[in-house]
């Protein structure tokens, strides 16, 4: 390197200064031309374009020039290549940047004729015009072109060369490229158009204002003729091709571009700078995961129900379809699409937008209780008159069944057992569950949502809802590859991006040191989901051994305001929400009525699929309770053996229901040990429910057997044989007004064992009144604390301390 450093030095120093001013302005020159294109030939703004997975157009919003000029598209159609070089440049192929036979040619015409006949451009110094601007067309300009086609030809591949061309020269009106000219002008994409068609889009460029409707027709239909006859004659279409072509009309007005995904548009207009960062879009435009077909469906269905809903002034409706096992978005509609009645409030993306969830979140409680080993899946849960620090939740039709099983109180939704088993777990872990799985809208701290957590009252979106649910769908038919351990690469969110890697795009924050769930746990999960009543099928859809089988859930928020619902297969998972966007509430607006059919419907466009399979690790088999679900103890006369979660085994409580009861000979009364000789004794093991509990159960259940009475004179010692069912020890009540105006009342309720027998009421040592077979009494407090105490006919009494509050 030193030598040969020298020895140009050795050559420079010997040349005269003539010379040396002529090789640095040699290298001066070289320099500029080197650097005469900037790295980027154009800049201009791109329209927003978005495609299917098969390259069908989805939607496209006009450029912020008011442009309708697609991204760079470097596949440019055999037909177009073939006819814009038999009319623009026929040596494209074998100059370099400049045809001077063609420039020879347009200077003769020009001086022969006068003015300008022919320009002589070549196809590459078209590109280098397009790219600085329309200037006008004198010679001075046309070296300049010329000079920095030959620069261009340097760095350029031909392709690339006519790609560029392809993607920005003008079509007419403010169309620019030729994929926005397809569209525009015939409602197709570039490979889908015919001869004819691309034909004239060819001669488009070279004089761009004939495709206006009565303008200038006459010469576009001859330009475009002609430009046949010339393919005719170089072989490149047949004489039958050449006929059928000169027979397909012109172009007319411009076309309005699909609109099937407006919100999911929006929606990557908004996430556009983070996927460039990250790889995933190299331009405004992006082949999505989406299925045409199946959003079409999917935009038919929530046209069809929302002309339903808008009966009952429910105004908008979303819909979201994901693929399980990739977490691909296969179709999203974010609203109801009808931009002209403003307000329907269409341009909303409700699949984006935070709403209270309703119910949809229980089977996550349920299957993180099963998880720990706390819950068994037919465990009875009480569903009973509750107050928890002044929260008093309701059951959706305002009843109480006493006591239900867990299964079945998640798959009839009830929110009284759902608020129970809240409280055993604590809101604050179900808090630190929900964030796990990645629901990014709990912008609060747990105390701020309390007991309400679990009855929606947080808030969601559909489309943060959809990805929790795929997620469990996916997890657990990975259980197989992740050798039964739990892997958080699987649990993200939905994409849309095609060839994008969702687990690294969309991933959660989660670790696998923290499992929220396992295998059986969501086995048992997905079955009492599946156990839902479908609407309108009145549960006799699982007599049909076709029926698909789908784990399902709905929700309904406070007010009417959103009805939600979530099911999910194998292989696809849909999320549906209904409501309005302004919040406003109406009648009936409930997931069961509103969002579930239409969940339904979507299903049915959908392949079946087999269900899942048993979970494969992490369960054991566990004697049950036949009655209360509970783990066997020895006092339980008929016992199931169940699959359940490992810790289960160890942390499952013994059932608390079943005890041993002494009867007389008869067996018709209890009796004790002080009244009754042993020998003469009957020992059975029974079922016994509280008083709280038995008081609703036994309506529910007629084939519930309560206690038999004590034998007269015989002290049983059975325990408490009265209850005060409502309210509760510490409650804090407030009684409404009428709708008169005047205070109202709270009922009261106790129940006691003796159902025949009387009860006598005090409300601070004062009596208000006795009862009879039923148990309840009316009354009005001052606000302020009180005590409560109902005595029976043998003296046993129970109180309850309870507050008023003014309001």
């Amino acid at each position: 390197m030193i030598q040969l450093y020298s020895r140009i030095k050795h050559h420079w120093l010997r040349l005269s200064r003539k010379r040396k001013i002529l090789v640095l302005a040699c290298i001066a020159l070289f320099v500029w031309f080197w650097f005469s294109l900037p790295g980027k030939l154009f800049v201009t703004p791109t329209s927003y374009v978005l495609t299917d997975k098969n390259g069908v157009l989805l939607n496209a919003a006009i450029a912020a020039d008011g442009q309708w000029r697609f991204p760079y598209d470097a596949d440019v159609p055999d037909k177009f290549k073939q006819c814009i070089l038999a009319f623009e440049d026929k040596r494209f192929n074998y100059h370099f940047g400049v045809d001077f036979l063609a420039m020879g040619r347009a200077l003769w015409q020009d001086v022969r004729y006068h003015r300008v006949v022919s320009g002589g451009s070549t196809i590459t110094m078209q590109v280098v015009r397009l790219s600085r601007g329309m200037g006008s067309r004198n010679i001075w300009n046309k070296l300049k072109e010329a000079l920095l086609a030959v620069r261009l030809e340097c760095s350029y591949k031909k392709k690339s060369i006519l790609a560029l061309y392809a993607s920005n020269a003008p079509f007419g009106s403010n169309v620019v490229g030729l994929d926005a000219a397809a569209w525009r002008y015939y409602g197709n994409s570039p490979k889908s158009l015919s001869w004819g068609q691309m034909a004239a889009l060819a001669v488009l460029p070279n004089a761009p204002s004939f495709v206006h409707p009565g303008k200038n027709r006459e010469s576009l239909l001859a330009k475009r003729n002609l430009l046949l006859q010339k393919l005719l004659h170089n072989h490149t279409i047949d004489s039958t091709t050449c006929a059928l072509a000169k027979l397909e009309p012109l172009p007319g007005d411009p076309r309005a571009l699909p609109q099937m995904t407006p919100h999911l548009l929006d929606r990557f207009k908004k996430e556009y700078p983070q996927l460039l960062q990250q790889q995933a879009a190299a331009g405004t435009s992006i082949q999505t995961t989406i299925d045409a077909g199946l959003q079409q469906q999917l935009n038919d269905i929530i046209a069809i129900h929302h002309g339903q809903l808008k009966g009952n002034q429910v105004n908008n409706a979303a819909a979201m379809v994901v693929d399980v096992v990739t977490g691909n978005i296969l179709a999203y509609t974010g609203n109801v699409y009808q931009p002209q009645d403003a307000s329907l409030e269409s341009h909303v993306d409700v699949l984006a937008s935070p709403r209270s969830p309703g119910s949809t979140l229980k089977p996550l409680l349920y299957a993180a209780m099963l998880t720990e080993g706390t819950l068994l899946p037919r465990q009875l849960v009480p569903d009973i008159p509750t107050q928890i620090n002044g929260y008093a939740p309701q059951n959706f039709d305002l009843g109480y069944d006493g006591a239900v099983p867990a299964n079945r109180a998640l798959a009839r939704s009830l929110n009284i057992p759902a608020v129970k088993l809240l409280q055993q777990f604590k809101y604050q872990r179900f808090y630190d569950v929900l964030t796990w799985c990645g629901l990014t809208t709990l912008k609060q701290p747990a105390d701020f949502y309390g007991m309400s957590l679990i009855l929606g009252g947080c808030e969601v979106t559909p489309y943060e809802l959809a990805g929790v649910y795929s997620s469990v769908a996916r997890m657990y038919l990975h259980e197989k590859q992740n050798h039964g351990k739990w892997n958080s690469a699987d649990w993200f969110m939905p994409g849309y991006v095609a060839g994008a890697d969702n687990r690294k795009l969309h991933p959660v924050a989660g670790n696998n040191e923290f499992a929220p769930f396992d295998y059986p746990a969501l086995w048992h999960t997905f079955n009492a989901m599946n156990e839902v009543m479908r609407p309108g099928e009145e549960g006799l859809w699982g007599l049909f051994g076709s029926a698909q089988r789908i784990a399902w859930k709905t929700g309904t928020s406070f007010g009417f305001r959103d009805g939600w619902a979530v099911g999910f297969t194998p292989r696809y998972c849909v999320v549906v929400w209904t409501g309005n966007t302004t919040g406003e509430g109406r009648p009936d607006l409930t997931g069961i009525n509103t969002a579930a059919p239409i969940l339904f419907d979507i299903f049915r466009q959908l392949p079946s699929s087999p269900w899942f399979q048993p979970p494969l690790s992490g369960f054991g088999y566990l004697p049950v309770c036949h009655q209360s679900g509970y783990k066997a103890g020895p006092d339980c006369p008929d016992a199931d053996t169940l699959l359940v979660s490992a810790s289960a085994l160890q942390h499952a409580a013994v059932c608390p229901y079943h005890r041993p009861v002494n009867l007389d000979a008869s067996g018709h009364y209890r009796v004790t040990a002080s009244c009754v000789s042993p020998n003469n004794m009957q020992h059975k093991a029974w079922f016994i429910l509280p008083p709280s509990i038995e008081y609703y159960y036994r309506q529910t259940h007629t084939d519930y057997q309560p206690l038999p009475p004590v034998l007269p004179g015989c002290e049983a010692g059975e325990g408490r044989a009265i209850d005060i069912v409502y309210p509760e020890e510490n409650a804090r009540i407030y009684v409404p007004l009428e709708l008169s105006g005047e205070k109202g009342n709270t009922i009261f309720t106790a129940t006691t064992r003796n159902h025949d027998g009387k009860l006598f009421w005090h409300l601070d040592e004062q009596y208000i009144g006795t009862t009879v077979r039923f148990h309840q009494v009316a009354v009005n407090p001052a606000p302020g604390k009180h005590v409560l105490t109902v005595v029976d006919e043998n003296g046993e009494t129970v109180t309850r301390a309870f507050e008023v509050q003014s309001k």
